[in-house]
Order: structure tokens, then sequence, then C-alpha cells
């Protein structure tokens, strides 16, 4: 089994990272977006990772996502755009506005479709396939927060716990706003911060403010909802002199592994946990890091695992800067570093 390396980025975004992501069909190009008003786009090779290119926009860039090839991604940003950039050119095209900030983007590729969460509280389904044609407006009872699809679904998280889970074969097909094909009220009592779809289409995780986990399944059945389970994480004990107890931080990120389904969770913790879903247990916890993880992803192939590093807001957005303090590390995984063990 070949052994795990670690390695940093060099010219790393000068503010805090909002999202990274591999390109699906290569291990060795990765984006970046920031609050410094940029997209980056890396190369690695040979525990190293060169900036190839980097994209301004008018304000913070909040998302950013890979499309149907290595040269296409999409952003979402403080400026309310819905951005599609020619990586090779530098070309940007604006796909959509919203009336407030988008905070995500996600493309299907199995249906080539980019759906946009703003909060104006609306999704936006844009169909690729028809460049220049307006797109599916979607109406939310709620401000979203995080967005993720599996090859048939679409999960939106929002505020006050709701969840709606669409179909995304029926929004590809859709001339007007279809109803989600499911609506659920989350596990986790607090805010929802993070949420990724397993990639065998079962089901998804979501992550909250209060340093909890929920592990849910897509089939509505009886059976199926017994499944699921929610766990504490990312809490470190407080000083007895403190008065004990635990501190609690935001799980910030979480991302599936492509190839065995386990995945890992990043906190404000600074520290980046693996997890067995189906086995229901941590299998292994990384080295902290110097700040808080904001971002995770694995790439297509599941050999690397990119995290981003900067300051939490967790004491307030008062002198708040990232400058300096952010960072983005590489880890190339062993060969069964990810494999769980599967269910007890």
């Amino acid at each position: 089994m070949a052994p795990s390396t670690q390695f940093e980025l060099s010219q790393p975004p000068t503010d805090a990272i909002s999202s990274l992501v591999f390109s699906p069909d290569s291990s060795h190009r990765l984006l970046v977006s920031s609050w410094d008003k940029h997209v980056y786009l890396y190369q690695l090779a040979d525990d190293q990772a060169s900036l190839l290119n980097k994209y301004e926009h008018r304000a913070p860039v909040l998302d950013v996502c890979f499309g149907a090839t290595n040269n296409e991604a999409y952003t979402a940003g403080m400026d309310r755009q819905v951005k599609k950039i020619d990586l090779t050119s530098g070309e940007q095209t604006v796909l959509s506005k919203h009336s407030e900030p988008v905070r995500c983007v996600v493309y299907s590729p199995a249906h080539n479709l980019l759906v946009s969460a703003s909060w104006d509280n609306t999704l936006h389904v844009h169909k690729l396939s028809e460049p220049g044609s307006e797109p599916l407006v979607i109406p939310l009872p709620g401000k979203p927060h995080a967005l993720s699809s599996s090859p048939t679904k679409l999960v939106v998280a929002m505020t006050a716990r709701l969840v709606h889970i669409y179909d995304l074969p029926t929004l590809a097909s859709a001339t007007s706003p279809p109803a989600p094909w499911q609506t659920r009220e989350s596990s986790l009592k607090f805010l929802t911060r993070a949420v990724a779809c397993m990639p065998n289409d079962a089901g998804y995780a979501t992550s909250s403010i209060e340093g909890r986990v929920a592990v849910e399944w897509f089939e509505d059945t009886p059976e199926s909802q017994a499944r699921k389970y929610a766990f504490k994480c990312h809490r470190q004990a407080a000083p007895e002199e403190e008065g004990g107890g635990d501190i609690v931080y935001p799980v910030n990120a979480l991302t599936f592994h492509p190839v065995y389904g386990t995945f890992a969770s990043g906190g404000g913790d600074g520290t980046v946990a693996l997890w067995d879903a189906e086995a229901k247990r941590r299998m292994r916890q990384y080295q902290k890091f110097p700040e808080a993880v904001a971002s995770l992803g694995f790439s297509g192939d599941g050999k690397y695992l990119a995290i981003g590093v900067c300051p939490g807001f967790e004491t307030g957005m008062e002198d708040y800067t990232g400058q300096g303090r952010t960072r983005v590390f590489v880890r190339e995984l062993g060969e069964t570093e990810a494999k769980g063990k599967g269910a007890k």
C-alpha cells in the first residue's frame, strides 16, 4: 500500500475560502473560490501544485463548480450573478441574475443542468443544452444555505430546518416550477452548514453549526427512514477551570469519497475526520490544521483530498481578515485509507 502524503499549495487565495472542487475528469485540476473576489485554477503534479490562472469577479465568490469539461466552470457570487467561465480564454458569461447574493451552484452532468441557489429564496435551473434560454425559477420557502446533487436527486438545505429534495429528471423536463420530490425537516436542531449527497444515489449527509452530522436515505420507507442517524463531532473538552463541558464548533464541510462511499467532515476546530456511513463509525482523524476547515473535496478518482483552511467567523466579523492565514492543503490518500469496513 502506498503511503499517504500531504502538501500545501503555493499562491493560495488572500481571503477566506468559500469552496473548492476537483475536476470530475481529472484529479490534477482544482478550482478554489474565495472572498477575495477571485477563482483560482491549480494544476497538481508530483506532490506540488502550480497556479494556472485566476479569474477576477466584481464581488466575493461564494461557490464554484466544473461543468461538462475540464475547461468550463460556473460561479455563484455576492454580485448576485451566476457566471460561466471559459478556463482557457478567461471569458466570463452571465447566465442569470438573482435579486440577492447567490450562495451555491451545482452541475448535473447526467442531465446537463446547472442549478443555482440564492438568498432571494429561489433556485434557478439552467438548461445548458438550450443556450440563451431563460432559467426555470423555483421559489423556496426559506433562505438556502447548502446544495448538493446525486445522480438523480438535488438536495436543498434551508433556514428553519427545511430540506427540499428535487428529482433531477423532472427538473430537466419541467417547463414550470415542479413540486419537490420530498420535503423534510432536518434531523439537526441548529442551522445547516453543509450537505453532501452519496455518490451511489442512496442518500445524503448534513451538518450543522452545533457540531453534529446527520446521515439520511432517500427511500421513503419505514425501513429506510429507521436507518437515519445523527452524531456529535468536531468538539473539544473545555478546561475544567472554565466549567468543563464541550467547546462546540460548526461542521463547515462534508464530502463523500467517490469510490468507497465513506465521507469526510471538516470543522471550525481545524480538524478533518473520515467516517464510515454504513458502519456508523469514525475511521480516522487527521492532524489539526492551523485554522478552521472551510471546505473539502475529493478528486474524481478518490486519490486526493483537498482541504481549504482559513480563520472562521466563530469570534465575530469585526476586523476579520484571511490575509496570510488562508491555505490549501492536498492529501494524497493511501490505497485503502478511505475504504470503510462496511455495516456492522
